[in-house]
């Protein structure tokens, strides 16, 4: 991303891209360090572009944990269906599964 592009940004779309860039960053030192990242030159070119985003963060004057910290905040929850079981459907087979180990007696 060039500066151009980058100067055209708003502030959450700098701080969306400020943590998107750092998440690609990680996932980069990451493919380096178990031998599968094939093009070294990927590391430079993501941390220029976290440079310029930095940059143009501090001529607006921005805080970047806050900026950050806003972009991490903002994104909604999905919809759809949440993962795992209720507590009442905990509790429930967990007696079932106390009937079942006592051998259907009661204690």
């Amino acid at each position: 991303m060039d500066i151009a592009n980058v100067r055209n940004l708003s502030d959450a779309e700098l701080g969306n891209e400020l943590v998107t860039q750092r998440r690609h960053l990680y996932d980069l030192r990451f493919q380096l360090a178990t031998r599968q990242l094939t093009d070294h030159s990927q590391l430079t070119l993501t941390r220029r572009s976290i440079a310029r985003l930095l940059t143009v963060m501090t001529e607006r004057g921005l805080d970047e944990t806050a900026v950050a910290r806003q972009a991490t905040v903002e994104p909604a929850k999905p919809a759809g269906r949440v993962r795992g079981r209720s507590r009442s459907t905990t509790a429930k087979s967990k007696e079932t599964t106390k009937k079942s180990t006592s051998g259907g007696k009661n204690e």
